[in-house]
């Protein structure tokens, strides 16, 4: 992973610095309210619904051992909910009471940064100087400038990849942090990198997604495409330049930021996006952009153009870890009769373990959903156990996940059983990765002051009413997201079956998708999911899910995907189930 220079160093323990007296001026009133609030904002720093708000910048998903016992420390020691407000506060709300309330946790989000829910702000400064001992910080995770860029998180270990991300993602997040041009845009800004074939960071939903490639002479470029988002308007990013060769990509990015920066709406936060524009504009935009970038290169001498120099700089950074180093092939046999004398582990292997590029290598998924925990919710004491098994089994690195679990990237295959059975004792070797339950959701209305409606109390009861391992590999691989607003943390436009929270006079109802894609190789093109008629209460969701997988059961052909058998016969099928489980659900009542 990447290894932090001196100057990187200095940069971040500057930052914490200059935040403690930011902190210390606005609490003796020196910076009002209003004068405080940007600053904040800039390092991280929100105020939600019961309390303060953390979001912690986690680069390219990865977290050193080292890194991960410091958020358990955070977590352990400030991250403190306060029982009777969230409690008064829940009840003010109709809303459940403290048996929802986590305690000194964190929470992996689905752009693989690290939040905390109840951290006061007079503690703020002391968190602050705490991550930047291990090179973390809250910088660009919040604001309109251009965030925390995100990969594949089996990026420099998967086999199907053409080249590493992570160094482009670097020499961007070194170029973008705190440059002016990109600090105030009309609205937040992100970009996920893909280095493999198969596109497992999303790229099509976001402001930016760009896909490593290989043209015929096998030049090493980038696939572009703009205008991705979700949000109130779910759109598909556009295709902007089908190669660029990657020495130019800063210049193409700061063509898009550029003329995005020039006519993108600032009257309106619901049309500030860039999205809004390209959709807007269409083709003009895209002539635009290549004639900034003609101007970029041609004028201005291709400002930031990568060297090989710089490539190589910047990619020596990122060590490899000594397990990396090829050993000799790892009998299966042995593999193979702990599998057969294990059915659970047989189980593990075929859906956590992944193909690494060294054949004596794997690459470990650590399921974070289990029953009464929330998708991504991590204690302090799971957080240390973590950092206890990648130095362990993963020379000391793990990453954060898309979908909101875990990856140890570098673990070897003779030590597969023994890390299963240390996953196991510590409750992450659930096999259920693409699994109805492996399910994505946002905190919702039990926290964030945006929502509409809870996600958590709605994902615990899918999760519960779905626990059989047979069940579950019956119904196969399935991508189940839920969000709490229709600002779609939980990603649910990308679900095969999404979860939309609304509010309709002070009640809370969902919305229903299906159909949803995030581009993988499981999921197919990208698309957002169509709604499936009227809204549902809160207890007819689980009912109406139920339905609908039913539906898919009678209807596949063989052992067709749920996605699979949606895009064959359409959505009246389902339709006509979930409609029956709500009024079976009526009569009921």
């Amino acid at each position: 992973m990447y290894r932090y220079t001196e100057f990187d160093k200095a940069f971040v323990r500057s930052r914490a610095a200059q935040f403690r007296d930011q902190l210390e001026r606005w609490q003796d009133g020196r910076l009002s309210e209003d004068e405080f609030r940007p600053l904040r904002l800039q390092n991280g720093w929100y105020v939600q619904r019961h309390a303060p708000m953390l979001r912690v910048a986690v680069p390219y998903g990865e977290l050193s051992s080292a890194q991960l016992r410091v958020l358990a420390r955070i977590a352990r020691d400030f991250d403190d909910p306060d029982p009777e407000v969230y409690h008064a506060a829940s009840v003010a709300q109709g809303k459940l009471g403290t048996e929802r309330l986590p305690t000194h946790c964190a929470h992996f989000t689905t752009r693989t940064n690290v939040q905390f829910n109840w951290i006061p702000l007079d503690k703020s400064a002391d968190v602050m100087d705490l991550l930047a001992t291990v090179d973390m910080h809250g910088i660009q995770t919040s604001g309109n400038c251009i965030r925390n860029i995100s990969c594949d998180e089996r990026a420099g270990a998967a086999p199907d990849e053409i080249a590493d991300p992570r160094p482009f993602a670097e020499i961007m997040r070194q170029w973008t942090t705190l440059h002016p041009e990109f600090a105030f845009l009309p609205r937040k800004f992100k970009i996920a990198i893909s280095g493999a074939h198969e596109d497992r960071a999303a790229t099509a939903w976001h402001d930016v997604g760009l896909q490593l490639v290989r043209d015929a002479n096998g030049e090493l470029g980038f696939r572009i495409c703009a205008g991705g988002g979700m949000g109130r308007t779910p759109v598909i990013g556009t295709l902007m330049r089908e190669f660029l060769p990657w020495r130019h990509i800063m210049n193409y990015i700061e063509a898009i930021v550029r003329v995005y920066n020039r006519y993108g709406r600032r009257d309106n936060k619901y049309k500030a996006r860039i999205k809004i524009l390209i959709k807007a504009e269409g083709q003009r935009y895209i002539d635009d952009v290549n004639e900034e970038f003609r101007q970029i290169v041609e004028h201005d001498g291709a400002p930031h153009l990568i060297s090989q120099a710089e490539l190589d700089r910047v990619s020596a950074l990122f060590v490899p870890p000594a397990l990396h180093i090829r050993e000799a092939a790892f009998d299966n046999a042995e593999l193979d009769a702990y599998a057969a004398a294990h059915p659970l582990f047989a189980r593990w292997l075929q859906r956590n373990v992944a193909l690494h590029k060294d054949p004596a290598l794997r690459i470990v998924t650590l399921s974070f959903k289990r029953l009464l925990q929330s998708p991504g919710d991590a204690t302090a004491d799971q957080l240390d156990i973590v950092a206890d098994l990648a130095d362990r089994f993963s020379a000391g690195e793990a990453r954060v996940t898309h979908t909101q679990n875990v990856v140890l990237p570098w673990v070897r295959s003779s030590e597969l059983f023994a890390l299963w059975q240390a996953a196991r004792d510590a409750g992450f070797a659930s096999a259920n990765v693409q699994l109805l339950t492996d399910m994505i959701a946002c905190p919702g209305g039990d926290f964030c002051a945006l929502a509409s409606a809870r996600s958590l109390p709605i994902a615990e009861a899918i999760a519960e009413r779905y626990q059989d391992l047979d069940e579950l590999d019956d119904i196969g691989e399935i991508d189940l997201h839920i969000s709490g607003c229709i600002n779609s943390c939980g990603h649910h436009h990308s679900g095969h079956i999404g979860i939309l929270g609304v509010d309709k006079d002070g009640r809370e109802w969902y919305q229903i998708t299906l159909g949803g894609s995030d581009g993988s190789a499981a999921s197919g093109a990208p698309q957002p999911g169509k709604v499936i008629g009227p809204s549902f209460s809160a207890a007819e969701v689980p009912e109406v899910i139920e339905a609908i997988l039913t539906a898919y059961r009678d209807t596949r052909e063989g052992r067709e995907r749920f996605i699979e058998t949606v895009r064959r016969v359409g959505l009246d099928p389902f339709k006509a189930a979930a409609n029956a489980a709500r009024l079976n659900d009526e009569v009921t009542a």
